[in-house]
């Protein structure tokens, strides 16, 4: 498999895909949401990988947008059939089974930032900057923005980051809850390949209905929310992990998940 603007690599149960246009501060464009689509898709059958990290090449950025002089000349048909194609690579990407990170190290701007947000959680070093200004070059954000980042931050200030354009710092954004954590720069791809070791350690049943649990009940009201996880956690009792988990913990010994 051979890609042009991304990078994927696999190690110890993790994937590591790197956005790879450091010229274009890897900024997205048709292409590569393409291959990022085909990248996941490979994840996602791959029976040896259960964790996978999203990153951008380079010291300067995640992603720093949609590529903007890709866009510069096309119509509304055209814009449409963009937005289109970068809400279904995020989507692609939020409801794979297996857990996402995004591992943000410096410009996550509108479609960067909406890249990240389908991911289920975030890491960022010092240097990571966010926002959506989409409104300063007279579009709304298009790859999911206007959803996913009230459904994180809550709404007030989903709409003032939405409305007014400003770019925030990590610690900001650690603040309103759209990154989990903000490392030295240095210490970054550390910190979220520990966390990932620590993910991939665990019960892979489990780990993935976890995923499927929150994603489907948060759609939902309580109490259907309630039935999902009952379903799920009364699945996991017919699953080897399950058994092996809890026998590990009465002999206490570390278990030996099989994923089955």
């Amino acid at each position: 498999m051979e890609f042009k603007n991304i990078i994927l690599e696999k190690e110890a149960g993790t994937a590591t895909l790197t956005i790879n246009r450091v010229k274009a501060l890897n900024a997205l464009n048709k292409d590569t949401l393409m291959e990022i689509k085909e990248a996941v898709e490979n994840v996602q059958d791959d029976k040896g990988i259960d964790v996978l990290i999203i990153t951008g090449a380079g010291n300067k950025a995640f992603v720093a947008g949609a590529d903007i002089s890709y866009m510069l000349n096309i119509n509304a048909m055209e814009g449409r059939e963009f937005g289109l194609l970068g809400q279904k690579v995020m989507r692609l990407l939020e409801t794979m089974d297996k857990p996402v990170i995004a591992a943000i190290n410096g410009f996550c701007l509108g479609g960067g930032c909406e890249l990240a947000m389908a991911c289920d959680f975030r890491i960022s070093s010092e240097k990571g900057k966010f926002g959506q200004p989409e409104v300063g070059l007279g579009v709304t954000p298009g790859f999911g923005g206007t959803q996913r980042l009230p459904r994180i931050v809550g709404t007030g200030m989903a709409k003032q980051l939405l409305y007014t354009g400003d770019m925030i710092d990590a610690y900001e954004a650690l603040r309103i809850g759209l990154v989990n954590y903000v490392v030295p720069s240095e210490n970054l791809m550390d910190e979220v390949k520990n966390i990932a070791g620590k993910i991939t350690a665990r019960g892979q049943v489990a780990v993935r209905f976890c995923k499927v649990a929150v994603n489907e009940g948060i759609q939902t009201d309580i109490d259907r929310a309630m039935t999902v996880e009952a379903d799920l956690f009364g699945i996991c009792f017919a699953t080897e992990d399950q058994k092996e988990g809890m026998k590990a913990f009465v002999e206490k010994r570390k278990p030996g998940f099989t994923g089955k």
